[in-house]
């Protein structure tokens, strides 16, 4: 795994890809079409019914046609991603094609442990 930015990233030729450069995350979703969502409560709503081994981050993905999840702003996705110190991992789109829409968001202490 390799940790990238978006001046990294084109560059890069690992399998699977770590960031916390909002944009980048912000274009590997739109490339896949995804918006931010949560299983868990907020200030902004409730908590889904759907329960999710997600790490305990709360924050998700909803992808085209599969939306099981509660949508947020970006502003609130990031609020949340910076306040518990998360990383965004996924693999590489120029690895894979088509794109692969599989990520995990991680603690950045058990990442850099890891």
């Amino acid at each position: 795994m390799l940790s990238v930015t978006r001046e990294t990233a084109s560059d890069a030729s690992a399998a699977v890809l770590a960031t916390r450069d909002p944009e980048l995350i912000k274009e590997w979703a739109r490339d896949l079409g995804a918006e931010p969502a949560t299983g868990e409560a907020t200030a902004s709503g409730p908590a889904t019914a759907l329960k999710v081994a997600d790490g305990g981050t709360g924050l998700r993905f909803n992808f085209p046609g599969m939306s099981p999840f509660r949508e947020i702003s970006w502003v609130e996705w990031f609020d949340h991603f910076s306040r518990y110190d998360l990383t965004f991992v996924y693999d590489n789109p120029r690895m894979s094609q088509p794109s692969s829409a599989r990520y995990r968001i991680v603690s950045t202490t058990d990442l850099v442990r890891g």
